[in-house]
């Protein structure tokens, strides 16, 4: 027998959600970056100690429970791409917290992935 549990989102909501979980996922990323950046070798034991490198993991795991519940209520021909929009929030973090340069092609790219999204939107509401 399986345990009942109340959380049921609008279409709305899902998508809310998982542009949620990408922000989650990008802040994940940097801090495993960061984590990586400090750590001395590469045994199991000074990945576990690493603080960043743990946190950025358990937010990858809120994150994915957070998205299985999006997607369980949501269209995933509109949710999946949302999450393209992880590579968005990655390069705006990565600009500001490791002094990665962005290029002209980098920003083409955040563009193409931010109107592409966009379109999904526009075309989900007719």
């Amino acid at each position: 027998m399986q345990p009942q549990t109340s959380f049921h989102f609008s279409p709305r909501q899902s998508i809310a959600l998982v542009s949620f979980c990408t922000l989650f996922g990008a802040v994940a990323q940097i801090l495993i970056k960061h984590g990586a950046n400090g750590l001395a070798s590469g045994s199991p034991l000074a990945m576990i100690s690493n603080l960043p490198l743990m946190v950025g993991y358990s937010l990858y795991g809120v994150s994915t429970v957070l998205l299985i519940l999006a997607l369980r209520d949501g269209e995933l021909s509109i949710l999946y791409p949302v999450i393209s929009l992880t590579y968005v929030w990655v390069t705006l973090l990565s600009l500001l917290f490791f002094k990665e340069r962005v290029n002209a092609w980098k920003l083409v790219g955040v563009a193409v992935i931010v109107a592409g999204v966009a379109m999904l939107g526009k075309g989900n509401k007719q």
